[in-house]
């Protein structure tokens, strides 16, 4: 159940030693910084401040070792005690962890992530009122209360105690952000305990609030099947697939409902209760502020279920948006070749070869799945952004082509396939191919921006249908106005037609949200120089050459900055179409 909860990453704090710190992921995979310090000769300073260093890099199992070896010099240490406990977290060893977190609680009895650890670790063991009390006393931040609220209703539910577990989920009303989490997970627990009356009335009020809710719609599609509406489930799944892209999972669940197959609880034990809880929390703060949160929250989840698919491939997702991409490889590794999940684990797991440079090793891994599943629309769609971000146009439009040959009607979930192959055929030098992919996405998605700058902007640069790519441009702009590169193509039209004063007002304000950007910069450099700003203009040049052109653009910017800009040629007007007569001087 994946909901955003933007007042709770900032409001959750974990202790001041969390071993996991945002910071640049600089990656150990692909150099060791650590090489000049063996763990086994280290200085119990020296090892902490490796394990403090490993720890900025995100990688725990190796801060861990490190943290590990500065303890048998200071046991007794709150600070090492702490971090070794949140690493221990983090890298997954659950056991280690809880060992840590008895210790740490020792000199911090309000350390909310111990009593998190030690609450699940209760209910695993069955105490459940030991595991309330662990979760209760941790209910002191807005995320503590939703997981203390969540977990104390699941190990109610352990206890088949309908009415308190539903009593502490109605704690949640107090945070209208929770209210989801709240009707999902009373459902689930009235459906567990066989309480179908409550569970229709809690799966309805959520189906309704969150259907496009995956969980959700898997859950009170599952619930319609076992209480012998199988043809309503099947409806919540087509239009769950209708409205979004296709999901392994639903397609799964619909398939079985078509096949008559009988279908198992969403959910049938407490502690898989307590997993999706803490999943559900996990998926709602995988953004850049609450990242290394989401990491804590997935790897408790999969302590309570250590065969959660789900829980796994939402790891793979967090460690891939770390940008620490072996770790995704590995956990996208774990995930059963039985599962429905298995295909998308192998896309991800090419995506995150290919951010490791290993793009041939990712197109095999993709190929692999497109001969085992050749009808697999993802997966060619996948192998052509692939071949795409690596500038193998051709293959890429090839790839593109398999893709739609697998759809029966393309129609609007499908106008980034032609865009995307469009951007292939137009970067191959195939414009008359390009052009009506880019009309086509257009023809579906008339509002998206990106495609109208796309084909605007090549117009532009081809100086044909002038008027109309005008309008696509500054259509693009309106929708878009602050993206300093759509803003850069409207000042470059305004350029091409020898407008320079309205070509530089726009381009110095697209530099200005995209100061980083070469091409930008030139084009600002060129403007400026047109309208007598020469000095302004060779500054902007030589920013544009320290911003990392291709090497084309090189050597002309370097040339503009010896020789200046020639003396534009008189523009061409356009056509009374809107396409501009063909300059023959």
């Amino acid at each position: 159940m994946k909901l955003t909860i933007r007042t709770l990453s900032a409001a959750f704090v974990l202790a001041s030693s969390m071993a996991v710190i945002p910071g640049h992921a600089a990656q150990s995979q692909n150099a060791d910084p650590y090489a000049a310090l063996r763990i086994d000769q280290a200085s119990p300073s020296g090892s902490y401040l490796a394990g403090r260093y490993a720890s900025r890099q995100r990688d725990t199992g190796i801060a861990a070792r490190y943290i590990a070896r500065a303890l048998e010099n200071d046991p007794d240490n709150p600070l090492l005690i702490e971090r070794a406990f949140t690493l221990e977290v983090s890298s997954g060893n659950i056991a280690s962890a809880e060992k840590f977190a008895e210790r740490v609680l020792k000199f911090n009895d309000q350390h909310r992530l111990s009593l998190l650890v030690l609450g699940l670790k209760s209910m695993r063991e069955g105490k459940a009122v030991l595991a309330r009390q662990y979760f209760q006393k941790s209910a002191y931040t807005p995320i503590g209360e939703l997981s203390a609220a969540l977990l104390t209703g699941w190990s109610y539910a352990s206890e088949n105690n309908l009415k308190d577990a539903l009593s502490e989920l109605d704690k949640l009303k107090r945070n209208q952000a929770f209210e989801n989490f709240r009707l999902f997970h009373a459902g689930l627990i009235a459906d567990m305990v066989q309480d179908r009356n409550r569970a229709e009335v809690f799966y309805k009020s959520a189906y309704e609030k969150a259907g496009t809710s995956l969980r959700v719609v898997q859950a009170y599609g599952n619930y319609l099947e076992r209480t012998d509406r199988k043809d309503q489930a099947a409806k919540v799944y087509e239009l769950f697939l209708k409205s979004t892209q296709d999901n392994p999972l639903v397609r799964r669940a619909l398939d079985a409902v078509k096949a008559g197959k009988q279908a198992e609880p969403f959910i049938n034990t407490a502690a898989g209760g307590a997993a999706e809880a803490l999943y559900s929390i996990a998926g709602a703060l995988t953004d850049e502020r609450s990242i290394d949160i989401a990491l804590v929250y997935a790897r408790l989840a999969l302590s309570s279920h250590p065969e959660f698919s789900e829980g796994q491939t939402l790891l793979g997702e967090v460690y891939t948006q770390m940008k620490l991409h072996e770790q995704a490889i590995a956990a996208y590794d774990r995930i059963e070749p039985s599962s429905p999940l298995r295909s998308s684990a192998d896309i991800q797991t090419a995506t995150n070869l290919n951010q490791l440079n290993r793009f041939d090793d990712a197109v095999k891994v993709l190929k692999s799945l497109i001969a085992r599943e050749p009808e697999n629309y993802n997966a060619l769609l996948s192998l052509g952004n692939l071949y795409r971000l690596n500038e193998k146009w051709l293959d890429a439009a090839d790839a593109y082509t398999q893709a739609l040959a697998r759809v029966d009607e393309p129609g609007e979930k499908n106008w980034s396939v032609y865009y995307f192959r469009g951007i292939a055929y137009e970067r191959a030098g195939r414009w008359e191919n390009a052009e009506p992919d880019f009309r086509k996405a257009l023809r579906f998605q008339p509002e998206q921006a990106s495609v109208l700058n796309y084909l605007g902007y090549s117009l532009i640069e081809k100086r044909i249908n002038l008027n109309e790519a005008f309008e696509m441009v500054e259509k693009a702009v309106s929708l878009r106005p602050n993206d300093g590169y759509i803003v850069d193509s409207l000042g470059w039209g305004h350029y091409q037609l020898g407008r320079y004063e309205e070509a530089a007002k726009l381009l110095e304000r697209a530099a200005g949200l995209r100061p980083e950007d070469a091409v930008i910069n030139d084009h600002l450099g060129d403007a400026l120089w047109r309208v007598g700003r020469k000095l302004e203009a060779k500054f902007q040049w030589q920013y544009a050459l320290d911003s990392n052109p291709t090497d084309e653009n090189a050597v002309k910017i370097r040339k503009k900055l010896k020789q200046g800009l020639p003396d534009p040629e008189p523009a061409s007007a356009p056509t009374a179409s809107g396409t501009e007569k063909p300059n023959k001087s």
